[in-house]
């Protein structure tokens, strides 16, 4: 069985509802996972907003529990770590450098193996070279710096935006996307199985 834990900012708009909806399809596809959500800057209690409660209903998605804040008890629980920014992803990284292995943003996850994701890396490659010389005091060749800001161009949003204090349609905007990724998530997990 797969542990996966999703993770975001409060834990009562984004990551309940890619808790819920995940318990729910990999239920449904019987793939053994074990879903969690937790927040990087919330405290334990918290009840799901209205909103995202109200788009989980009209999925017929059962509610997730009440908010967690993120520690290093949810951390060394997953197996995997799922967050809904490239801004948590850092957050988790930071506070427990042991789930860098196992951290990722949703879309970046489900991603992976897409043909983008090369374009990913090498932009990374470029970025991680371009620090290394300015801290040498150095600046990034004129070719390479093209290249970076044609590859970010390309490059998708690995973000999944937050509705928070958002009116209803926003909400329906976010649990749109977070179930195409959470989509590819599950095709992946599937193959894999």
């Amino acid at each position: 069985m797969s542990r996966i834990l999703i993770v975001c900012t409060g834990n009562t708009c984004r990551s309940p509802m890619a808790e819920a909806m995940l318990r729910k399809l990999s239920a449904e596809r019987e793939l053994g996972v074990e879903v969690r959500s937790a927040g990087v800057s919330t405290v334990d209690g918290l009840p799901v907003s209205s909103n995202a409660a109200a788009a989980l209903r009209k999925r017929d998605v059962p509610l997730p529990g009440v908010s967690t804040a993120m520690t290093g008890r949810e951390a060394a629980w997953a197996d995997l770590i799922l967050t809904m920014t490239s801004g948590h992803k850092r957050a988790v990284v930071e506070r427990f450098p042991d789930a860098a292995d196992k951290t990722f943003t949703l879309k970046e996850f489900a991603l992976d193996g897409d043909p983008v994701m090369e374009d990913v890396a090498e932009a990374e490659r470029i970025f991680a070279e371009w620090q290394v010389r300015q801290a040498l005091g150095e600046s990034l060749p004129e070719a390479d710096r093209k290249r970076l800001l044609e590859l970010q161009r390309r490059l998708p949003d690995f973000d999944i935006a937050d509705p928070y204090g958002g009116p209803p349609e926003v909400y329906e905007r976010c649990a749109d996307e977070i179930a195409e990724a959470l989509g590819k998530l599950l095709d992946k997990l599937a193959r894999n199985d």
